[in-house]
């Protein structure tokens, strides 16, 4: 009998080590709504513009249960790391309420574009509060690099999508994160599709292996976009977001060029997405 307790045990005991050494090898991407999306790997968590009020009558809002369940550090939102905002609009970023959840969780970092931080109502004496806040200020040739824990940082300011006509001033970064020195994640916000702006930058891209790449869902229906994904996000996985919620909700319905294309449209979906550690 005893014998037959102990080995109950140890297989117990490999099993957990087991589902352990599987959860470290995939990348969770759940996403919010628009732009926002929580990227999960083992115990290490970050969250792309998971805050914001305009829908513009176009795009989705964060469902309220998950808003909840972000700022009450339920799960999958217990642990959470980094917070980064990719650029101060309205549909990607809310002042006011990014203070609320950095108040929230003592222990959150926030990267953003200057435009972002400096717009925040942040009490100029909370100097603990202050002191997460990390301003990725750059210009069109410079490269943002910071670690923080178990997360590398790497940005570049990329213009919006519009420039120059529209949004010509406004601060679009494009974060590249690595999470424990094994998930690689781009999120591009609201980048444009000319591919100048990545072909100058291709030593930037080809420094790290993506597991997955997030592209506004544009990308997939221009031929910049397109040529950008294909000579330089070489990415694993490529999920399209930013998704309008006219979307057909049946893959097979999407437009012509996004048709064959895996996109973010249901609030609260996930993806798991593989990693081959060896490559990195």
């Amino acid at each position: 009998m005893w014998l037959y307790m102990n080995l109950f045990k140890v297989l117990a005991i490999a099993v957990g080590f087991a589902a352990l050494a599987q959860a470290d090898d995939t990348v969770v991407a759940k996403y919010l709504a628009n732009s926002g999306v929580l990227i999960s790997h083992g115990e290490t968590k970050i969250v792309f513009d998971p805050l914001f009020d305009q829908d513009y009558g176009t795009y989705e809002l964060v469902p309220k249960d998950i808003e909840r369940a972000l700022f009450a550090g339920a799960p999958p939102f217990d642990g959470l790391d980094a917070v980064f905002v990719s650029h101060h609009h309205g549909d990607h970023f809310s002042p006011e309420r990014m203070v609320q959840l950095l108040i929230a969780h003592p222990g959150l970092q926030l990267f953003g574009p200057p435009q972002a931080i400096d717009s925040m109502p942040v009490d100029p004496t909370d100097a603990a509060l202050q002191d997460r806040l990390h301003a990725v200020e750059v210009d069109l040739e410079e490269t943002f690099t910071q670690s923080v824990g178990d997360i590398d940082v790497s940005a570049v300011r990329i213009p919006h999508s519009g420039w120059p006509t529209r949004h010509a001033d406004i601060e679009n970064i494009v974060f590249r994160v690595s999470l424990d020195d094994e998930a690689t994640v781009l999120h591009m916000g609201d980048a444009h599709t000319d591919p100048t702006f990545f072909d100058d930058r291709a030593a930037h891209w080809a420094e790290r292996i993506l597991q997955l790449a997030l592209p506004p869902y544009w990308f997939f229906q221009s031929s910049g976009g397109k040529k950008i994904l294909e000579d330089h996000i070489h990415a694993n996985e490529v999920i399209g977001i930013h998704v309008p919620s006219s979307m057909p909700d049946s893959p097979a319905h999407y437009p012509d060029g996004i048709r064959g294309r895996t996109l973010f449209s249901v609030p609260g979906e996930e993806k798991r997405i593989e990693i081959d550690v060896d490559a990195n």
